[in-house]
């Protein structure tokens, strides 16, 4: 994502603040649908926005920071468009999904130094790094501000990963969750729920302990749900599968904004969570994803509801701030509309239908080239 202005303090704009994205996807073999390690034969064909991963059969594309969210979805079609060209110059697909559903060979690292070392240190817990997740940064007025929603969010982040739930499959078999990348990635030792930090000095403290720690080798190894962006004016919210459907990936934005904007303004309940409340929470919405049970934001004690009632409620909360930035019709829209077919329950259908993985990548890869 492209930085909204240096280091000054951004104002929020009239209409919302400004968003961007950054998706992970990989590459598959149009022959046999498996993983390809080639990632630097797409890169190598575009300087903008296309960037690579830590494995070579993965690459992120990144859009500009946005106020509109129409002037987003154009800017995620034509990143979408332009890298679905590159993969297919090299003979590959271009597949936005959470993890590769086919068997693959051992996970190629990408040549570069600190990927290197990550491996070096990290061990196996480097392929967790093999999904694909997609990162919402949303403008902030300052650290400050950030640190508080932080604070506000996290027990409404599960609600976001469930409704991105796009990962079923991995290695050949059904995992038994509609999310298994936030299963994966969360091996890292920098990963995982955390208590409020209350203010700017406790999450500085508490992020640089992880580096010191060697839990993270770097800032840019906090592999929390979400975090100070450290390049940007942004909080970065990193919870969420990748999602195939381009008008998702906008209707997730969406949702995300607003619950930014309404904790800024502190209007989201404020419930004291258990760290592991928080964790069963996470757990829950990657085992059933929207059409099964979800932890209410507000309940952090009770009992699991049914994710469309959840979902309900959290939208209720976020009304206001998603109407003032002109998000809530396309948002009460788009949700109603994953409620009713998840990422991972379209998957599954295909599967069920076939009783074929390879025709599960075909038809992810038709639909992230937007056919």
């Amino acid at each position: 994502m492209t930085a909204t202005g240096g280091q000054q303090e951004p104002r929020t704009p009239r209409g919302g603040r400004s968003v961007g994205v950054e998706e992970e996807m990989w590459l598959a073999d149009p022959r046999t649908r498996a993983a390809r390690a080639q990632a630097p034969e797409v890169t190598g064909r575009r300087t903008d926005g296309l960037e690579k991963e830590l494995f070579r059969h993965q690459v992120e594309l990144t859009t500009e920071p946005h106020t509109d969210l129409g002037d987003l979805a154009a800017d995620v079609a034509a990143q979408r468009e332009r890298a679905v060209a590159a993969a297919g110059e090299a003979g590959l697909l271009l597949v936005a999904a959470g993890t590769v559903p086919l068997p693959h060979d051992e996970l190629v690292l990408t040549d570069d130094g600190r990927y290197r070392a990550m491996a070096q240190r990290y061990g196996a817990v480097v392929r967790a790094a093999g999904t694909c997740g997609m990162h919402v940064h949303v403008q902030i007025a300052s650290p400050e501000e950030g640190v508080r929603v932080l604070d506000r969010i996290a027990p409404y982040l599960p609600v976001v990963l469930a409704l991105s739930a796009n990962s079923p499959f991995e290695d050949g078999r059904d995992t038994g969750h509609a999310s298994w990348r936030s299963q994966q990635w969360a091996r890292w030792p920098s990963a995982g729920v955390t208590e409020p930090f209350g203010d700017l000095a406790c999450y500085r403290a508490a992020t640089e302990a992880l580096v010191r720690s060697g839990a993270a080798r770097d800032t840019g190894m906090l592999y929390l749900p979400a975090r100070l962006a450290a390049d940007y004016p942004t909080v970065e919210v990193r919870v969420a599968d990748v999602m195939t459907e381009r008008r998702d990936v906008v209707v997730l934005v969406a949702l995300v904004r607003a619950l930014v904007e309404t904790a800024a303004r502190d209007a989201l309940p404020q419930v004291a969570w258990r760290t592991e409340l928080l964790r069963a929470a996470h757990w829950l919405a990657a085992r059933e994803g929207p059409h099964g049970r979800l932890l209410h934001p507000e309940r952090p004690y009770g009992e699991p509801a049914p994710a469309a009632d959840v979902v309900a409620g959290v939208l209720g909360v976020v009304a206001d701030a998603a109407a003032d930035a002109g998000d809530r019709p396309l948002l009460e829209e788009g949700v109603s509309r994953l409620l009713a077919t998840s990422g991972a329950a379209a998957q599954r259908a295909v599967h069920e239908r076939t009783g074929r993985l390879e025709d599960v990548v075909d038809d992810l890869a038709r639909r992230t080239a937007g056919r």
